[in-house]
């Protein structure tokens, strides 16, 4: 069975819609240049109800260290995903500060960009690989990007992993097809507009997925 991380709720429709459908992760993206930024204390509101249900992940985006306490002490993410321009050095470093689990999403336009997984294996929970923005993104991910999912076809990594990046209820069953992936994540795809979640589409790519 492919899990399912539904990413960048904001409101207590969309997100029991993904806990209803089984999403095994819940996104909460704390980082204000996104259209689905939530206030650590808005997203621990919201996200109280998730708790059992499915893991809470936090995204982030090059977060200070006072960011991360904030993070961790409200919000109490079972995971931070990291999405900015974070080293190995500052992984460790990040669950040393939070005591979180740690996602690295690493940006995929061609084979070495997968290759370059190696090097975060002995610090991460999960790796996620996402479409590299457009180089004039303002988003480092949630664009509906996707990349050629072929690059990860027969491949194997030490830790478990997502694939994300223009994923919607009509391709992710072909993704999952191609790419081996054991886990999903998703944000635009189930998207009506920027940062507006549609319960209809979540519950399509959870049964899709």
């Amino acid at each position: 069975m492919t899990l399912v991380k539904i990413c960048g709720l904001t409101t207590p429709e969309t997100l029991d819609a993904a806990l209803d459908g089984g999403a095994a992760f819940v996104g909460a993206v704390v980082y204000p240049k996104s259209p689905r930024h939530l206030e650590p204390l808005h997203a621990a509101t919201l996200f109280d109800r998730a708790r059992g249900r499915a893991k809470v992940v936090a995204v982030t985006v090059d977060a200070d260290d006072a960011r991360l306490t904030e993070i961790a002490l409200i919000l109490k993410p079972d995971l931070i995903q990291l999405h900015g321009r974070e080293t190995p050095e500052r992984a460790a470093r990040v669950r040393e500060l939070t005591g979180a689990g740690i996602i690295r999403a690493l940006a995929v336009s061609s084979a070495a960009d997968i290759e370059a997984a190696a090097a975060w294996e002995p610090v991460v929970d999960h790796l996620m690989f996402d479409a590299r923005p457009p180089a004039d993104a303002v988003l480092p991910g949630g664009v509906g990007a996707s990349f050629d999912w072929t690059l990860l076809a027969g491949r194997s990594f030490l830790r478990p992993w997502f694939l994300a990046g223009g994923l919607t209820p009509d391709n992710v069953a072909q993704a999952v097809a191609v790419t081996g992936a054991p886990m999903v994540d998703v944000s635009s795809g189930v998207e009506s507009a920027p940062g507006v979640k549609d319960t209809v589409r979540i519950a399509a790519f959870l049964k899709a997925a």
